[in-house]
Order: C-alpha cells, then structure tokens, then sequence
C-alpha cells in the first residue's frame, strides 16, 4: 500500500478515491514496483538522475533541475517515483494550475530502460489519478509528441485522454537526445478522472480503434503514408478522417532527419489546421492512424456516426 492511498473498504459504494487506488495498487503490483511520494533531498536526486539518463540530457540543460523539484514538492505538488527494490526505474511530476486546485498538470514522467515494456507508466499514471482524486481534483491535463505512436496509443487507448489543442514548437528547441533537430509540437490532452471511459480504461477495459473498419465505414485519408514512408495529403472534407503516423519517428530522427521534418510539417497542417477548426479526435489504431470528426452545420458533429469510438508509450 503506497503512503498516500485512501481506503473505506467497510463502505457499501467506493468513493472515486477509493475505487482509484485500488486500481492504483493493482497496477502497481502487475508491473512489479512500488510508488511513493518523492519527498527527501536525496529522493528528489534520484528523480532529478533518471530524468537526465532517459532523455539523454548533459548537466547544463536537466529536464527539471534539483531545485524546482523541491520546491514542487515542498509546496504540496506531485512528485512520485516508481521502486523496483530499491531502485527507482520511474517518476513522475506535476503541479497544480488554474483553476486553482481543480486541475493538476503532468508535466512530466520517464521510465528508464530497465523497466520498460512492464506497464510501470500506466502504474505511474494511476497512482497520480488517485492522488489527485485525493485532494479534490477533477482532472490531469498534460502534454505529448502525436508523431510518437506508442504515446498516442498510451494516452488515447490506454488512459482515455482527450485531445484539446495541438500546440505548435510548445517547448520551443529542447536539447536532449530525444527532441534535439525537430520542433516541440504537442498534442494537449485532458484526463476526466471519474468519467466512465476513464474509469473503464483503469480497469483495463479498453478497446483499440480499428482504421479498416473506419475506412469501410466511410472515413477518407486526409493524412496517409506513402510507398517509400513519406506523408501523403489527402482528402480534409469529408466527416470522418484518418491521419497516419508514421511507423517509428524516433529512428527516422536518426536515420533520415529531413523525412522526419516532412513528417513534422504535414502532421502539423493537417492535425494542427483540423483541430482547430473543430475537429475531435474520437480514437486512435495502434498501427498508427487518428480518427477525427468534423464538426456538422452549426458547429455539431454529423448526425450519423461511421467512426467508432473507444469507451473504454510513453517514456
């Protein structure tokens, strides 16, 4: 049991709190660690060492330095980490932001190397909503690289997040081993804690999208992958599109950096532009597609529904 989980077991309905550290726990102990508060200067060390070992970064330029990392935690933010034993494979961090106290921001988590592939990410995130439900909030916003599959597929599938703004070069030009050669755009997500699709995506019960059956029920390409995996623009008209993403960004960084940027640029026009005219993004195929929905005549969605929604990677 993690220092700050909340139980009335004895009570005939679980409260939200309850119903989510339970989830939180269980989580937990699928991926075989322990997640505590971060608290003590040499707690706050070791977060502060493994955000520099996952992205790559050197002294001068830390993910988050020592020092604001005691101050979020001394002034009652979210810092928490993930044990193997005794070694922390995972953290996460986050603090409160307007309105006051209703919603907190992650603004960021890393799993190192060791631990990947354990679901120590969806432990890490349950942990944080349970914490958060805790102490009055009603959701968790935080940011992501939509040219990342896997994270989308973390966050749209796995979690039920919903995207509400793409944000362009958001971080500015970061200098880690991650982002370094490509603009910083994100995808702004927002994690209704006690939704029931949240509440379903805690449990496991999630379901992927599927691009094949949206292509046979209408949707048109309005962003596709070519022969030679460049991006190819499509059709934006049409209710339902489908915008793709290509196959492993990460390495055509390394291997072939000007694809990358087309990537990054074509994502970003076509994403970006249908986003903010309105456009949700209603699920998303593990191989790599976004479904959006136009907005209808007035504002709505259409009145016939040829997407399927899901009701129910992170680094």
């Amino acid at each position: 049991m993690t220092n700050d989980s909340i139980h009335r077991r004895g009570d005939t309905a679980l409260r939200p709190g309850d119903e989510a550290s339970v989830h939180a726990e269980a989580a937990a102990r699928t991926s075989g660690v322990r997640i505590r508060q971060m608290r003590s200067g040499a707690e706050l060390d070791a977060v502060h060492d493994l955000f520099n070992l996952v992205w790559h970064t050197g002294p001068a330029s830390p993910p988050l330095t020592g020092e604001l990392l005691r101050a979020l935690a001394k002034s009652g933010n979210y810092v928490s980490g993930a044990h193997d034993g005794d070694e922390l494979v995972g953290a996460c961090v986050g603090f409160f932001g307007a309105p006051a106290d209703e919603v907190l921001h992650s603004h960021i988590a890393g799993v190192s190397n060791a631990a990947r592939a354990r679901g120590v990410g969806f432990a890490l995130k349950l942990h944080q909503r349970a914490w958060a439900l805790a102490r009055g909030a009603s959701a968790v916003s935080w940011t992501y690289d939509p040219l990342i599959r896997r994270n989308a597929y973390f966050n749209l599938v796995k979690l039920a997040t919903r995207p509400e703004e793409y944000l362009v070069n958001f971080y500015g030009h970061v200098h880690d081993g991650v982002n370094e050669g490509d603009d910083t755009d994100r995808l702004l997500v927002r994690w209704p804690l006690d939704s029931e699709p949240v509440r379903a995506a805690c449990t496991g019960e999630f379901r992927p999208g599927d691009a094949r059956a949206w292509r046979a029920a209408g949707a048109a390409v309005a962003l596709g992958r070519g022969p030679d995996a460049a991006p190819v623009p499509g059709e934006l008209d049409a209710p339902d599109l489908l915008v793709a993403v290509p196959p492993d960004i990460e390495r055509l960084r390394l291997t072939a950096p000007e694809r990358a940027g087309d990537w990054r640029s074509a994502l970003r026009e076509v994403l970006g532009t249908l986003l903010a005219e309105g456009a949700r993004v209603t699920g998303f195929d593990r191989r790599g597609w976004y479904a959006l929905r136009r907005p209808g005549p007035g504002g709505q969605p259409p009145s016939t529904t040829t997407v399927a929604v899901p009701e129910k990677e992170w680094r």
